[in-house]
């Protein structure tokens, strides 16, 4: 990190000879937004913050407006919001560039509903609230093909060549250089601005990798995730390369996001209980499963995350949870006093983490406040279930947004402004896939293909 100087508040501002300052923060659908500015444009807003047009939350991925809802506050009048920074996300990008993290606002001064970093520090105070802290560590999962990011828009994004062969199963160590170059160049910068990550490896597919960012706060981790990609992106074009982190980027494997959880209370784990899952492990779960369907619409957001959902190919497909069963999509790790945590595996890799977390933690508080207790685990494999003795994850981008829309617990604790402009925002995504050149009968269309390769 660059040398700090403090502002006339007492806020640590960026050294006045590096030459430009990036703010950032995610959109709605996850893509990293920002401006660069120079040292003295940026300390004249270290307080009062810097205004953006609040069409970065009503523009499509295709960079369409989006028609037909809209958050209230804003219908017709294209009225700017304000970005502030949160200074202790400072760091030197690189050479001559410092970055900072921040959030958006009014004009007077109440946080922007849609904000995906204002709903995650929403759930975390709420969850205080009741007396525990989380802990979280996320799972990002993308593909790396051999090609430069301009040979890949030349061809669509398809037919591109996986970088390190043709071999695609987790944990082959049997890869080319070119493959432990990209990463080791990544964990590279990753040390570099103070991402700390635990492992990497080869997953399923043919250049698919895993990254395990470490375990810590919601909004470190969350700031974490997005800054990784971003890492991931810029060393891939720097080594002549592309990355992806579509949900299903060929016809083949898809691509997940899982979040692992564990609550604190005074110090301690509250997940952990000798004989099993702990009261508050439980009520977890419970909130969870009874807010599954509503937050997969938030976990799942884009059309090709869907095409995920297929029985026997690893995400899961039921609202089911199990101790140590994968198949589920909850899955509890029981027994261990430091370790003792819960799995949500639904998410893909094209979730905007902040969102996605914001869910699983409404979840949470919602069987913690409720003391929902949960049906009983599932110990067989959960995507072989009979029909009818469970329920399925909705299959597609409306239903879950039908669910969402429907679901009273979620509406109540992200808030209705969200609720209603994310269900608008996904019908609108559904529209334009079938209007603009989608095909629900392909494995993966070339829309998707263009639409999401690069964004979020």
């Amino acid at each position: 990190m660059s040398e700090l100087t403090r502002s006339a508040k007492g806020v640590d501002t960026p050294d006045a000879t590096n030459r430009t300052v990036r703010i950032e923060a995610t959109n709605h659908d996850g893509s990293f937004l920002g401006k660069t500015l120079t040292p003295k444009k940026f300390a004249s807003g270290v307080d009062s913050g810097f205004a953006f047009a609040d069409l970065l939350f009503g523009l499509d991925l295709g960079n369409a407006p989006a028609f037909g809802f809209a958050y209230p506050d804003w219908r017709g009048h294209l009225d700017d919001v304000y970005f502030r920074p949160d200074m202790s996300t400072l760091v030197e990008w690189e050479p001559g560039l410092d970055a900072v993290i921040g959030d958006y606002w009014l004009k007077d001064g109440t946080p922007v509903p849609l904000c995906p970093r204002n709903l995650t520090k929403k759930m975390v105070d709420r969850l205080s609230s009741l007396g525990f802290t989380a802990t979280v560590a996320v799972e990002i999962e993308a593909t790396v093909f051999e090609e430069s990011i301009h040979q890949a828009r030349a061809r669509g994004y398809r037919d591109l060549t996986p970088l390190g062969g043709s071999a695609g199963t987790a944990y082959h160590l049997a890869k080319s250089k070119d493959w432990t170059g990209y990463m080791n160049a990544v964990a590279d910068r990753l040390y570099a601005v103070g991402i700390e990550w635990e492992a990497w490896s080869d997953e399923d597919a043919a250049g698919q990798i895993e990254i395990n960012l470490a375990p810590g706060d919601p909004i470190t981790v969350c700031d974490a995730w997005a800054r990784t990609r971003q890492i991931m992106r810029e060393v891939a074009f720097d080594l002549g390369h592309t990355v992806t982190f579509m949900a299903k980027p060929t016809a083949g494997y898809g691509q997940a996001s899982h979040i692992n959880l564990s609550l604190q209370r005074d110090g301690v784990n509250a997940f952990y209980a000798e004989e099993g899952p702990s009261e508050a492990m439980r009520h977890a779960v419970g909130g969870l499963l009874a807010t599954i369907e509503g937050n997969t619409s938030i976990v799942l957001p884009q059309i090709t995350s869907y095409r995920r959902l297929v029985d026997l190919s690893g995400p899961p497909v039921t609202a089911t949870w199990g101790v140590s069963n994968k198949t589920t999509a909850i899955r509890a790790v029981c027994g261990h006093p430091s370790y003792s945590r819960l799995e949500y595996r639904v998410p893909g890799a094209d979730a905007n983490l902040y969102l996605a977390l914001a869910g699983v933690l409404a979840g949470v508080v919602a069987g913690l406040e409720r003391k929902i207790e949960p049906p009983e685990p599932v110990s067989e494999m959960a995507w072989c279930m009979p029909p009818g003795e469970i329920t399925r994850l909705p299959d597609t981008i409306t239903k879950a947004a039908a669910a969402l829309e429907a679901d009273p617990v979620l509406r109540d604790l992200l808030g209705a402004d969200f609720v209603d402009y994310w269900v608008g925002s996904r019908r609108w995504e559904w529209m334009q896939f079938h209007t603009a050149g989608g095909d629900p009968f392909s494995e993966l269309s070339e829309w998707e293909s263009a639409r999401y390769f690069e964004l979020p």
